[in-house]
């Protein structure tokens, strides 16, 4: 592979070896950041890709190593080191304050103040809104941060990165909960940055779009740096075959476990929207034991306030939701989950996990009940379920009693997957479930939700990945503007119908016949 010039290279990491517990996050990965280029860095989950972007940002410290800036020996020790270094990071995992405004979070640690002591709150309010011009995002900077869905929260995230007067910008999965119009946004933003200077490292599981904005690229796998190219010598299937090596041939093999009889069945479900219309849009359908139905369609289309409604969480919604044959349309969410529904959250950081407990105590959460007699948790009946939980979703984990957050993504993902099992669902609710996670974590998630099927689990999943849905589903739904628009099975549906459907806002026989 052609090497490019060191005069290119503004930051490098050499010899960066990190520890945790158990666990060897990084082993001798030397990494190379090249001026105004974008720096792509690939790897399955757990490859290390997040705990070395942690370390160029200074949330983590690297245990072996060093790292050079201009080809001076740097030590970033804290996110305040690495602001004055001019390197600044969008996370994956949203690290936003919901109880503040959007201008607030933005300049929040470096707020615009007033003689140096006032908070000077109209002028981060005009800063901020042509921030958000910038990035095209119809969203008040004024309003809270908590009122905002998960794509626009990840907007303001990329606000706040931009607000900073960076040299190297870190965005790890930026474009994991954005609209296809707002990821274009994303890549001119790019474009503009690196024709100003700017050199990007950038993280995505969504391989296509990496040989789109790349220039360079860095694979890890297992801790390691397997191979660095520049971005037009290698190709998708190079990459893939990088990322998991002996694993690259991993296909999930379809199977339909329906047995046609009734699961769920949902009848003129409708969530009032704030200002008039409907968040769901009188919306019905059923689900078969065994059978795993997708649901698509846009952001904002109305799928994950669906979820939210058959869970009980909105006292508002009117319809009727029947589960196993019993009326299930009233309840808490905790009477919810007592008689068989059980949901896996979009945002698993948040709504999933709890970051300052283990591994074992998340996955026994939602399910205590089930573990306690008298006054007292059966430690012992807990540690072995959780034991099995592990291993039946082969969980790499050094132990249960591990912190949850020192686990990659795909599998706290997994782990949310156990916690909502060990409900004993008979409909398992999953709100994006593979977003974040990489190739070969996606097709373990696959295998689990067939393998769940295969038991008997009724499955409603949400994703905005048509390839994805095009692989898992008995049966496909479409949502749009709260309605469903298209429904299809597994053997009629097309990419083409499916983007009409979601788009278009009616099925594609409709919009033909007019």
């Amino acid at each position: 592979m052609r090497e490019a010039l060191k005069d290119e290279v503004i930051l490098r990491a050499e010899q960066v070896t990190k520890l945790f517990p158990g666990t060897v996050a990084l082993d001798r990965v030397d990494f190379n950041v090249y001026r105004g280029k974008v720096n792509v860095l690939v790897g399955e989950n757990g490859a290390g890709k997040s705990t070395l972007t942690k370390i160029l940002a200074g949330v983590e410290t690297p245990t072996r190593g060093a790292l050079y800036l201009e080809g001076e020996e740097v030590r970033i020790r804290s996110f305040q080191d690495a602001e004055v270094h001019g390197i600044g990071m969008i996370h994956q995992e949203l690290n936003l304050f919901p109880n503040l405004n959007v201008a607030e979070n933005i300049f929040v640690a470096r707020e615009r103040t007033l003689a140096g002591f006032h908070i000077d709150h109209n002028e981060q309010v005009s800063q901020a809104k042509s921030l958000l011009q910038r990035l095209q995002a119809d969203v008040d900077p004024r309003g809270l941060v908590g009122d905002l869905r998960i794509g626009q929260q990840q907007i303001v995230e990329i606000a706040k990165a931009l607000a900073l007067d960076t040299r190297i910008l870190i965005m790890d999965e930026p474009t994991s909960a954005l609209s296809t119009a707002e990821v274009e946004v994303l890549f001119n933003i790019i474009e503009d940055l690196k024709a100003n200077g700017v050199s990007i490292i950038y993280i995505s599981h969504r391989l296509e779009e990496l040989v789109r904005i790349g220039d360079y690229i860095s694979v890890l796998r297992d801790g390691k740096l397997v191979e660095s190219a520049p971005m037009d010598e290698i190709d998708v299937p190079w990459i893939v075959a990088q990322m998991v090596g002996e694993a690259a041939d991993r296909k999930v093999d379809h199977v339909s476990y329906s047995t046609g009889e009734e699961a769920l069945r949902v009848e003129e479900l409708r969530l009032p929207r704030v200002g008039g219309g409907y968040a769901v849009d009188h919306v019905s359908f059923t689900l078969n034991k065994g059978e795993i139905l997708g649901v698509y369609g846009l952001m904002g289309a109305g799928r994950s306030e669906l979820f939210e409604c058959l869970m009980g969480l909105h006292k508002n919604s009117k319809g009727k939701v029947v589960l196993d044959g019993i009326d299930v349309t009233e309840g808490t969410v905790g009477e919810h989950i007592r008689k068989g529904l059980a949901l896996i959250p979009e945002d698993r950081q948040r709504e999933g996990l709890v970051q300052v407990l283990s591994v074992s105590n998340n996955m026994t959460l939602a399910s205590l009940w089930k573990f306690v007699r008298g006054f007292h948790i059966m430690g012992d009946k807990v540690k072995e379920a959780v034991r099995t939980m592990i291993e039946d979703l082969a969980i790499k984990v050094a132990g249960p009693n591990v912190l949850i957050g020192s686990l990659s993504g795909g599998n706290q993902q997994k782990v949310v997957i156990g916690k909502a099992l060990f409900t004993g669902p008979k409909v398992l609710l999953m709100d994006e479930p593979t977003r974040g996670i990489d190739v070969g974590a996606k097709s373990e998630v696959f295998e689990i939700m067939n393998g769940l099927a295969g038991r008997g689990l009724s499955i409603l999943f949400v994703t905005s990945e048509l390839k994805e849905i095009m692989a898992i589903s008995d049966r496909i739904i479409v949502m749009s503007n709260g309605r469903i628009t298209g429904e299809f099975t597994r053997e009629d549906a097309t990419e083409e119908d499916l983007v009409i459907a979601s788009a278009v806002g009616h099925k594609p026989a409709e919009h033909a016949s007019q």
